[in-house]
């Protein structure tokens, strides 16, 4: 890799710290071709991507973009996993994966400015989907105004209820 390259490399690192949702790095060294290729097919279903980045690449990313807290997680082979639509579905992705696959070790993250450790990437792989969320919140949204009209439909159909009742009761005399 001559300096150009290595110089591309970088910038194309330091878009991704800028443009992703989320980041999250991995240790990938012991996983086969196919179970890497599994992961990238998984990643790319949910929009997201994962490439193997060179370490001192990374670092230099880092101090390019003044990015701090990260540095202990770049030792060893490292992978880059990345979303530019939902930070949850990468980690979701990288976690069940890593259960299957025991040689998948997550390092730590990046997400809006701060660096992710692996009990926040954890808690961040067990919220639902954006768009359940999205559900949840018009279902509590809807519900007063569906509450309302319950009541006020409740009021005429016991008035119905008592009116029968009593032309009931009459016709049976």
């Amino acid at each position: 890799m001559d300096r150009k390259e290595k110089a591309r490399s970088v910038d194309d690192i330091s878009k991704k710290f800028e443009t992703a949702k989320a980041l999250i790095f991995a240790d990938y060294k012991g996983l086969k071709v196919s179970e890497i290729t599994n992961l990238r097919m998984k990643l790319s279903k949910a929009g997201s991507g994962i490439k193997v980045v060179k370490n001192r690449l990374v670092k230099k990313a880092l101090k390019n973009k003044s990015i701090e807290g990260l540095d202990h997680i770049f030792s060893g082979p490292t992978a880059m996993a990345y979303s530019d639509s939902d930070p949850a579905a990468v980690a979701k992705i990288l976690i069940e994966f890593a259960k299957e696959c025991e040689a998948l070790k997550v390092k730590g993250g990046y997400m809006n400015g701060r660096p992710l450790d692996i009990n926040t990437i954890h808690l961040l792989a067990t919220l639902p989907s954006k768009e359940v969320l999205l559900s949840r919140l018009l279902a509590s949204m809807n519900a007063p105004a569906t509450n309302l009209a319950g009541v006020l439909l409740a009021v005429p159909r016991a008035l119905v209820t008592v009116l029968n009742a009593i032309k009931e009761k009459k016709a049976s005399q």
